[in-house]
């Protein structure tokens, strides 16, 4: 659990490096900019305010695309590091933190992946998801010391999360990350950034200033919320956690999980409801390990043992089922 870090102020270590007047000032950043179509804003009606930030969010996807290759490439990154046992670990400060936290939280109810696999830390830790912890993210050894508390290493990715590209918390975290070896990655709003320089492969989804100024969470962490779900959704996706678009490897802790559990089977097996209950009763819950039982006609022991051979793919285990058919027909 990443450590709760109290306020000290700037220290030696850093006043230099959060005022020196060479380095990027707030005002340069885009996210910090006015925006020209709301500087009325306080004159506005409820529904002239609504319509002004609908226009405003539609610019939020185009700018999301222009960095398609860069998201692309960290898909590949991340699914890489789960193939060989390694983590994604998200890294921020504030709306960045919590969006971070929110995303890898969602990992396990969804693709039933254990909880470590993908790890959340925000800046003043889990106190910070609530409430704001004044100066937490000034501090870049403290992201050194919350990567450690974790046991990060080279075999993990990290995602570093900051809008305004800054963020020494966030800058200090990329540094260790690249100091042990493992891949780096940065997320920002801003182009020409700090963070640039201290990052492996950079998405930089340029959304403009926001209607309220330098409140990131609007546009920006519109922009963070979509790339983040791109990320943890395409890597599950990669290492074969959905079957088409249906999420094959959920965990059904609820009754919602449980109901989508037995629409999923009866739709990829054609099994009314009251067979496709008995179908995972008999696979331990298994929704993937049902599928392959009953397509591939085997039983549950031999559908998991197919699914660890396709390495969790289930479209693949279903070929190595439908291969292995002719020779159990001769056996039998």
């Amino acid at each position: 659990m990443a450590a709760c870090w109290p306020f000290l102020g700037p220290t030696r270590s850093n006043r230099n490096e959060l005022y020196h007047p060479t380095l990027q000032r707030m005002t340069d950043l885009t996210t910090e900019q006015r925006n020209a179509d709301s500087m009325e804003l306080d004159s506005l009606s409820a529904e002239e305010i609504v319509r002004l930030m609908n226009r405003e969010d539609a610019k939020v996807a185009p700018a999301v695309a222009q960095e398609t290759p860069r998201i692309a490439t960290a898909i590949e990154w991340i699914a890489e590091a789960f193939r060989r046992g390694g983590r994604l670990v998200y890294l921020g400060a504030g709306t960045s933190g919590r969006l971070g936290v929110l995303d890898a939280s969602e990992c396990p109810p969804t693709f039933s992946t254990p909880p470590e696999m993908v790890v959340g830390l925000i800046a003043g830790g889990p106190a910070a998801l609530t409430r704001a912890i004044e100066g937490a993210e000034d501090h870049p050894e403290y992201a050194v010391a919350d990567l450690k508390s974790i046991d990060f290493s080279a075999q993990d990715v990290l995602v570093g999360i900051a809008t305004s590209g800054r963020t020494p918390y966030v800058l200090g975290g990329l540094d260790y990350a690249r100091q042990l070896g493992a891949r780096a990655i940065g997320f920002t709003c801003n182009a020409d950034s700090r963070l640039h320089s201290r990052c492996d492969l950079v998405i930089a989804p340029v959304v403009g200033p926001e209607v309220l100024s330098g409140s990131t969470r609007l546009k920006a962490g519109t922009a963070t919320k979509m790339v983040l779900n791109m990320l943890t959704t395409g890597a599950m996706v990669r290492i074969g956690k959905t079957f088409g678009n249906l999420m094959v490897d959920l965990r059904a802790t609820n009754t919602k999980l449980r109901e989508r559990s037995i629409r999923i089977v009866r739709e990829v097996t054609g099994l009314d409801s009251d067979r496709a209950i008995e179908l995972l009763n008999a696979c331990g819950g298994e929704v993937k390990t049902a599928i392959v039982s009953h397509l591939g006609n085997v039983p549950a022991a031999a559908a998991r043992a197919l699914l660890q051979q396709s390495e969790g793919h289930l479209r693949t285990a279903l070929d190595l089922a439908q291969q292995d058919a002719p020779r159990r027909s001769h056996h039998e």
